[in-house]
């Protein structure tokens, strides 16, 4: 892993290169990719201007948002006719009737119910964490809680997973997570997703950005065969090739890429998304 890695837009004629001599496939995240972080993950949402470029984006090659949030709250805060992955990619949908949950995933409800009710139980006491469902996981958030009291999250996380076989943790931005213990995620999806849309070939180039640590499971997955991009300011360890700052940068070289896109297309070099 490197942390020392260059920026996206300081690289465009490279990528712009790769783009004639492949056609992309977009992959997004949305938490603080589309969307800036915020405290409280209900307030997330996506700007006007986010949503028209990632729309006119969708027109002009396939388009994919990978998050962590459940499949239906990720599909109601984008509002677009795209491809899906929720729950950190067990809960697949998209247009023309594509459909995929995870069958040992969709077993593991039962496990994930008993486990969700003990967790609440046992974060009820510590002030600003909170617990968030997702059909296919369990989020303890910690982001208001103060820091001496981030071990006691990280103790009753790991309680209640030692007493629910079949689940392991996953972490993110001030987020602890107990999903289901399957050799499953982001990057599993992202591939599924590529085969599921006859995308899996060599004149396709993926393309997936995302600022969480979930997201580095999609970077390795795509290391020998597309480029990942990390949104982070500040530089951490990381499987992406390139990185953008933060939810401008991003914007800005969605921006970029349609337009590299939109000049192929209007010289009769690219196709639409298929």
């Amino acid at each position: 892993m490197s942390t020392l890695i260059p920026n996206a837009l300081d690289r465009m004629p490279e990528i712009a290169a790769r783009l004639r001599q492949r056609r992309p496939a977009i992959f997004l995240d949305y938490d603080g990719t589309l969307t800036p972080i915020v405290e409280r993950p209900d307030e997330a949402r996506m700007d006007e201007e986010m949503r028209a470029l990632v729309a006119r984006l969708a027109t002009l090659c396939p388009v994919a948002v990978v998050s962590g949030r459940d499949l239906p709250d990720v599909q109601r805060r984008v509002g677009l006719e795209l491809y899906y992955a929720g729950s950190h990619g067990f809960d697949i949908a998209g247009p023309a009737g594509l459909r995929h949950a995870h069958g040992q995933a969709v077993a593991a409800v039962p496990v994930l119910d008993a486990a969700e009710h003990d967790l609440r139980r046992a974060l009820a006491a510590i002030a600003g964490a909170r617990v968030e469902r997702k059909r296919f996981s369990i989020a303890a958030h910690y982001r208001m809680v103060r820091s001496a009291e981030v071990p006691a999250v990280e103790r009753a996380v790991n309680g209640v997973r030692a007493r629910h076989a079949g689940l392991r943790r996953g972490r993110g931005k001030k987020v602890i997570e107990l999903l289901p213990d399957l050799d499953w995620d982001k990057g599993a999806a992202v591939l599924w997703l590529l085969h599921e849309l006859d995308l899996d070939a060599a004149d396709v180039l993926p393309i997936y950005v995302g600022d969480d640590l979930t997201d580095e499971r999609a970077f390795r997955a795509l290391a020998t065969r597309g480029l990942g991009i990390v949104v982070r300011e500040k530089p951490r360890p990381t499987l992406a090739r390139y990185r953008l700052c933060d939810p401008a940068e991003v914007r800005g070289f969605l921006a970029t890429i349609a337009g590299l896109l939109a000049h192929a297309r209007r010289a009769g070099k690219l196709q639409g998304p298929r």
